[in-house]
């Protein structure tokens, strides 16, 4: 018996490794599920594929470390504009803590360095 998903929901996560200092962003579908004894438990989905949940015991995907921040959607994305616009001060100037509301799946990766040195 195929068990359907009573609400499912879409959420996305910025992580930063304490260890290595990569950093990274996920999307997640969570689904929400009740077994056929009344049971309610929980799916995460990431690109497709059933993966753990990223709050219990979140992995570096670079070192595989297990110190990890997580951290509100679009903190690594904010990070690389501002890196940008300190790289490229000519491009057009956008505010600080917009994120593309369509901004999808897609990972973005930065170094913890990257605050510290100017480049």
């Amino acid at each position: 018996m195929s068990e359907i998903a009573a609400t499912t929901v879409h959420e996305a996560y910025a992580f930063a490794c304490m260890r290595c200092g990569y950093g990274w962003e996920q999307s997640y579908e969570i689904e929400h599920h009740v077994d056929i004894h009344g049971h309610e438990f929980v799916t995460y989905t990431a690109d497709g594929e059933r993966v753990p949940s990223p709050l219990s015991t979140p992995t570096c995907t670079n070192c595989g470390g297990h110190v990890v921040r997580i951290m509100r959607a679009g903190r690594v994305a904010d990070v690389q504009k501002l890196l940008q616009r300190q790289h490229d001060p000519a491009r057009t100037a956008e505010p600080v803590g917009a994120v593309a509301a369509d901004a999808g799946p897609e990972r973005h990766h930065w170094r913890l360095s990257d605050l510290f040195h100017r480049r």
